[in-house]
C-alpha cells in the first residue's frame, strides 16, 4: 500500500534566535552590511536605477556584452534576459533572512574576533579612520556603492598585509551568504537543498536517557562510558555492548533523523557542525569543518572509504608502533569496512569524478574509484555534507550505534562534558566524567532558549573512559581535566586542501552524485616519505564551490556565480609533514587553531593544483580558477577535439596538442612561477589528526599503543586525534579500525579483572 502522506522534502527545523555579539552597535551593523552589500550589489542598466548610492550602474550595452557572453557559455541552460537583469539586479543585504543570517555567523566567532571585527568597523565608521583605511573622509556606510566596489579592490592589491586581510574576511562572509540564500541564483543554477526524487531513509528511534531539574547531580553507573558518538566513538560502543560490557554514549550534539536530512545551510551549520560552520585558523588562513553532532564527522563526510597505505603504516611502525604492521591492523580495517559494506562496485560518477578517472588516463597518471561506506547502494547525492537523508551512507548515527543499541547500550545526547574525574586517593585513576545536560525543548526541539529546557549536572561513574570528541575536543577536555602533558592538543594534521574550480561546455551540475568517487594519487609521494598531494572532487554545494571564487569586481563575481552549475570543484589535498596545535578559547573554551602551511606542504599543494589544472583541460574546460593569489584564470581560446586526424590529413600542424597546447603551457608556467607562498592563499580542511599523538613513549605523545593515556589508568583516547602522523587518506576507516583495536582491547582488560555491572541511574 502506498504511502497516504509520503515525505517528499527534508521536515524543516527551526534556528535559534541569533547569538547577540556584544560589541556590536546598530552602527557597527550598518557599516558591515554596507561593506557586504558591495561585494555582491544590485548592478543595474543606468536608465533603470532607482537607488543611487546603493545600485552599481552599467550601461545597456555592458549589460547585452554581458547577456551575450552568458548566453553562448550557459548555451540552452542560459536565463532570458529579463531574468538575467533580475538576477544582476538582485540586492540580498534587503532580504530579512540575510541580515538574520549575518548576525548568526558574527554571533558565533569568538569573542576575540568579534571584538577584531567590531574595532575595525568602528574605525571605518570616522572620518580620519576611513581616511586612513580608504582614502576618504566620508565613512564607508555613507559611500556610493561603486566607492565601496573600489574600497574593495584597492584592499586586495594593497601591499600592507592588513588591507587584503580586511577584504579577504569581508568577502567570504559575503560570498557564503550570497551563494546560500540569492533565490534568483538558485532558480537559474536549478539547485535545490535536496534531491528532486527525495524520500528519507528509514530511521532508528534512539531512547535517550532523560533527566528531570535537579539540584544535585544525576548520577549514572556504566562500565564503560564514552564521550563522542562519532566513528571512533560509534565503533568503542558497538565493540564493547556487543562483548556483554554496560556502555554509555554522551554527545553534545543532537540526533537528527533522516527525514530531516539534508538540512539547508544555515541549519546545518546551527546542529552540524563545530563552531556553527565559523572555525578558521588564528591567522584566516583555513576554514576548518568539523562535525559535532549525534554521530559525529559521520554524519557529514562524504562517505570516501580509503585504507592507509603502505607507508603511512611503515612511518608508524618505525615510530615503535609495529602494531600498524601486522595482518591483526589489516584485520581491524577489513572488519569495519565489512560491517558498513564497503565498496566501489555500485559506483556511478559524476562528471567531476570522471574528470579525474578519463584525464588520468590520457595523461598516464594513476587514478581509481574510492570505495563508498554505502552498504552496497549507488548513493547519487552530493549533499551528505548537510546529513544524509537516504541513509545509504553507513556512518555512526546509522550503523554502528543502533548495533551498540541492540546489545544494550545507553546514550545521552546534549550533554557537554566538562571534565575526566579522578580518584582522589590512586593518582591517575579514572572513574568518570561530568558535564551539563541540556534537554531538547517541550516539542523536541534543539531551537528554544535554554530558559525553556532542563539543565542538570550528570555524572558518570565508569571503569573504563574513552574520549572519542575528535581532534578538536579531545584534547580540550584532557586540558580541562588537568593533565599537563605538553604534548596534548600538539602535533596537529590538517590536510590542507586548495581548490580548484573548472568550467565546462556542458551542464555538470557538481552537487549531484557522490562527492568523491575517484581519486588521482601520482602526486602522493613527491619527497619519496610519503608526502604530497591527491587529487579529488570536493563538495559541489554552490556556497562550498563559490565562497571562494576570485574576486576582481562585482560584476565579473556575478558572471561567474551564474555559470556555477557548469563548474566542478577540486581539490589538492595534502598529506601535511608539519604541524600546528589546538587550544583553548580563553572566555568560552572553544577550540582555536593555530596552524600555518609550511613551505613545504605549499609546495606539495602546488603540485596538485597543477595536476588539476592537467586533468580538466584535457577534459575539455573551458576556464580553470586555481586558488593561487596572482594566477589568473585560464580561458580557451580554441576547442580541443578528442577526434583522430585521417590518414589523408595526416599532419603535425593538425594535431591535438593537448597539454602542450601553448596557451595552457604558457599559463602553466606561469602557475607554477608564482607559487603558492602568498600570505592571501586560502585552504580548506575536513580531516584534523594528531593532537592526542600515540607514541611508544610517554616523552614522545599523549597515549600508549593501546589508547590509554599516558601516566594514567582506565582513561583512553580513540578517535583521529592518536594518530602518530597525518594519513594522508580520508581517517575515518583508519579511525574506525584503530577505534576497533583499542576497544577489543578494554574488553579483554574488563574481563580479565572480572568487571560486570548493571546500568543504573540515580535521579
Amino acid at each position: 500500500m502506498a504511502e497516504s502522506n509520503p515525505i517528499t522534502a527534508p521536515l524543516p527545523l527551526r534556528l535559534p534566535v541569533p547569538t547577540s555579539a556584544d560589541a556590536f552597535t546598530e552602527d557597527v551593523w550598518e557599516t558591515l552590511f554596507a561593506l557586504l552589500d558591495a561585494v555582491t550589489p544590485s548592478i543595474v542598466v543606468g536608465a533603470e536605477v532607482t537607488d543611487k548610492k546603493n545600485q552599481l550602474q552599467i550601461t545597456e550595452t555592458q549589460c547585452i556584452e554581458a547577456y551575450e557572453r552568458i548566453k553562448k557559455t550557459m548555451r540552452d541552460n542560459a536565463p532570458d534576459y529579463a531574468k538575467f537583469k533580475e538576477y544582476l539586479g538582485s540586492r540580498i543585504v534587503e532580504m530579512p533572512a540575510y541580515q538574520d543570517h549575518i548576525r548568526r555567523f558574527v554571533g558565533n566567532l569568538h569573542k576575540t574576533a568579534q571584538q577584531d571585527l567590531a574595532r575595525l568597523l568602528r574605525i571605518l565608521d570616522t572620518q580620519i579612520g576611513s581616511l586612513a583605511m580608504t582614502g576618504y573622509r566620508v565613512p564607508v556606510k555613507d559611500q556610493p556603492i561603486a566607492v565601496r566596489e573600489a574600497i574593495f579592490q584597492s584592499w586586495q592589491n594593497a601591499w600592507l598585509s592588513v588591507f587584503p586581510y580586511a577584504a579577504g574576511i569581508f568577502m567570504v562572509i559575503a560570498k557564503l551568504a550570497y551563494a546560500q540564500l540569492d533565490p534568483v541564483l538558485r532558480e537559474i543554477s536549478d539547485y535545490t537543498d535536496h534531491q528532486q526524487d527525495y524520500k528519507p531513509g528509514p530511521s532508528f528511534e534512539y531512547d535517550f536517557m532523560q533527566f528531570p531539574a535537579g539540584d544535585e547531580p544525576a548520577v549514572v553507573d556504566v562500565d564503560v562510558v564514552i564521550v563522542g558518538s562519532g566513528c571512533g566513538g560509534g565503533v568503542c560502543a558497538k565493540v564493547l555492548a556487543e562483548a556483554g560490557h554496560d556502555v554509555l554514549v554522551v554527545d553534545k550534539g543532537y540526533h537528527f533523523t533522516p527525514s530531516q536530512l539534508p538540512m539547508n545551510a544555515p541549519t546545518a551549520a546551527e546542529y552540524l557542525m563545530e563552531g556553527k560552520l565559523g572555525l578558521m585558523t588564528e591567522d584566516n588562513s583555513i576554514n576548518v569543518v568539523a562535525g559535532s553532532n549525534w554521530g559525529g564527522g559521520g554524519t557529514i563526510n562524504w562517505s570516501v572509504s580509503l585504507q592507509p597505505q603502505g607507508f603511512v603504516r611503515q612511518d608508524w611502525a618505525d615510530k615503535g608502533l609495529p602494531f600498524f604492521n601486522t595482518q591483526e591492523f589489516q584485520n581491524c580495517l577489513d572488519r569495519v569496512c565489512g560491517f558498513m559494506g564497503v565498496s566501489d562496485a555500485h559506483i556511478r560518477h559524476n562528471h567531476g569524478a570522471q574528470v579525474i578517472l578519463d584525464g588520468a588516463r590520457k595523461l598516464g597518471w594513476h587514478a581509481k574509484a574510492c570505495p563508498q561506506n554505502t552498504g552496497g547502494a549507488e548513493h547519487y547525492c552530493g549533499r551528505c555534507f548537510h546529513g544524509c537523508g537516504s541513509a545509504e551512507k553507513q556512518g555512526p548515527a546509522v550503523s554502528w550505534l543502533p548495533a551498540a543499541a541492540r546489545s544494550g547500550a545507553r546514550f545521552i545526547e546534549g550533554l557537554a562534558v566538562s571534565k575526566v574525574l579522578f580518584d582522589k586517593k590512586k593518582k591517575g585513576e579514572a572513574v568518570g566524567i561530568v558535564g551539563k545536560w541540556v534537554s531538547r525543548d517541550k516539542d523536541g526541539n534543539a531551537d528554544s532558549p535554554l530558559s525553556d529546557r532542563t539543565q542538570r549536572t550528570v555524572r558518570v561513574n565508569a571503569k573504563k573512559v574513552i574520549i572519542a570528541g575528535g581532534t578538536l575536543q579531545s584534547p580540550l577536555l584532557l586540558m580541562r581535566s588537568g593533565l599537563k602533558n605538553p604534548h596534548i592538543g600538539r602535533n596537529l594534521y590538517l590536510h590542507p586542501a586548495a581548490q580548484v574550480r573548472a568550467a565546462f561546455p556542458q551542464d555538470v551540475k557538481c552537487w549531484e552524485g557522490g562527492v568523491i568517487t575517484s581519486v588521482c594519487t601520482t602526486f602522493e609521494n613527491l619527497d619519496g616519505k610519503g608526502h604530497g598531494a591527491k587529487i579529488e572532487t570536493s563538495c559541489g554545494i554552490p556556497y562550498i564551490l563559490l565562497h571562494g571564487h576570485p574576486y576582481e569586481n562585482a560584476l565579473q563575481w556575478k558572471l561567474d556565480a551564474v555559470r556555477v552549475r557548469q563548474m566542478a570543484n577540486y581539490i589538492s589535498i595534502v598529506r601535511d609533514r608539519d604541524t600546528g596545535r589546538v587550544f583553548p578559547d580563553p572566555d568560552d573554551g572553544r577550540p582555536r587553531i593555530d596552524y600555518k602551511t609550511s613551505t613545504f606542504d605549499r609546495a606539495n599543494s602546488l603540485a596538485g593544483i597543477v595536476g588539476i589544472a592537467k586533468l580538466c583541460y584535457v577534459q575539455g574546460a573551458t576556464e580553470i580558477w586555481p586558488d593561487v593569489p596572482g594566477v589568473p584564470p585560464f580561458k580557451r581560446s580554441t576547442t580541443s577535439t578528442s577526434t583522430p586526424v585521417t590518414m589523408a590529413e595526416y599532419d603535425e600542424s593538425k594535431f591535438d596538442q593537448g597539454i602542450n597546447d601553448p596557451e595552457f603551457s604558457e599559463w602553466i608556467k606561469l602557475l607554477e612561477r608564482t607559487g603558492h607562498d602568498s600570505p592571501k592563499a586560502k585552504w580548506s580542511c575536513a580531516h584534523q589528526m594528531g593532537t592526542c599523538r600515540m607514541s611508544a613513549r610517554p616523552t614522545d605523545g599523549v597515549v600508549d599503543p593501546k589508547g590509554k593515556v599516558w601516566g594514567t589508568e582506565n582513561l583512553y583516547v580513540a578517535d583521529a586525534s592518536i594518530f602518530p602522523t597525518a594519513t594522508g587518506v580520508n581517517p575515518m576507516i583508519t579511525n574506525m579500525a584503530i577505534a576497533d583495536y583499542i576497544s577489543r582491547c578494554i574488553s579483554t582488560d574488563l574481563k580479565k579483572s572480572g568487571s560486570s555491572s548493571g546500568l543504573r541511574a540515580s535521579l
